[in-house]
């Protein structure tokens, strides 16, 4: 396994992310703690989760997974770089949602009950809230720190210009601000390096990609669906229907150079400037011991540029749309 500082922080993680968003709602609890056990057997010691995930409204049912392992021992809890998120609804009542400095230590004391730990390595804000001021946000984050309740504070889906507004608050109140920035970023979605990666490169944040294989539209769907192994829906259904010469072309040059689909994606990935590492969401055994096979590949400079031709990228902003 390859390590790397995240963001400009001294902390160190693996290059791939365990995501555990399945954790419930996909996988049994059990298979659940199996693949954690594996994950570390693999050297993955970065696992991101969210008190909203589970899906069953204020219960943070992958948060309880994830905590009764840990309460197994086995080191477990040590080895771990856990971060969680907050900002989801985990109620009906008006105050349990988004970024308030009520709702921030309220979620956080959640949180810490249902991972059973008394400290969040990295505590991620799921979006921005354009309501709450930065002041009381920070506020809020720097006395969490204080009690020792969170080590480093994330965000996940924001703007360039968010991250820019963030990191300015926090350096007048003389605070760290964010480390990491996770974002949607894949092959075929690409916004992120117009703003947000220049910005996140700018201020020292990690950057995390979530859906790196695009809700395996990039895994190997179109072989998937002639061997009948895989049926799309909805959205996925739409995109194969635009993008089907694409995702061919994108699943033959993979052939060509003798590797699947998925972990030619997520290798794309670490190769990208800024990004710490790409979070992989197994559902099984086998998808977790598949992913771990990117990191054995190298992708030369006429495999990259082949796949920015397939699928064409953003030069930083303005670059991108003026002179």
């Amino acid at each position: 396994m390859e390590y790397t500082h995240l963001g400009r922080s001294g902390l160190r993680v693996s290059r791939l992310v365990l995501g555990t968003m399945n954790f419930g709602p996909q996988t049994e609890e059990p298979d659940s703690h199996k693949i954690m056990d594996r994950a570390l057997e693999h050297g993955i010691n970065f696992f991101d989760t969210a008190n909203v995930y589970g899906w069953k409204q204020g219960e943070g049912i992958t948060e309880q997974i994830i905590g009764r392992w840990f309460a197994q021992g086995g080191g477990r809890r040590e080895k771990v770089v856990i971060a969680t998120k907050l900002y989801g609804s985990m109620s009906d009542w008006p105050n349990d949602t988004f970024l308030s400095a009520r709702n921030i230590r309220l979620a956080c004391d959640g949180s810490l009950k249902r991972l059973q730990t008394d400290y969040i390595d990295l505590y991620q804000m799921h979006h921005i809230d354009r309501e709450t001021p930065w002041d009381e946000i920070w506020e809020a984050m720097e006395t969490l720190r204080a009690q020792g309740k969170i080590l480093y504070a994330g965000s996940s889906n924001f703007a360039g210009w968010h991250i820019a507004a963030a990191q300015e608050a926090a350096k007048q109140r003389h605070f760290l601000g964010l480390v990491s920035e996770q974002s949607f970023y894949n092959l075929a979605r690409r916004e992120i390096e117009l703003e947000v990666l220049p910005a996140a490169q700018h201020y020292g944040l990690g950057v995390i990609p979530w859906s790196p294989l695009y809700g395996g539209l990039l895994g190997g769907v179109l072989r998937k669906e002639a061997e009948g192994k895989r049926r799309t829906e909805g959205r996925a259904k739409e995109f194969l229907q635009e993008h089907r010469d694409q995702v061919q072309a994108y699943e033959d040059l993979c052939a060509d150079i003798g590797h699947e689909p998925a972990q030619v994606g997520l290798a794309w990935l670490l190769t990208r400037p800024g990004v710490t590492g790409p979070i992989i969401g197994p559902r099984t055994m086998e998808q977790l011991d598949g992913a771990t096979d990117a990191l054995e590949i190298t992708l030369d400079d006429k495999t990259l540029a082949r796949l920015d031709e397939i699928w064409p990228g953003h030069k930083a902003a303005p670059e991108d749309y003026a002179w």
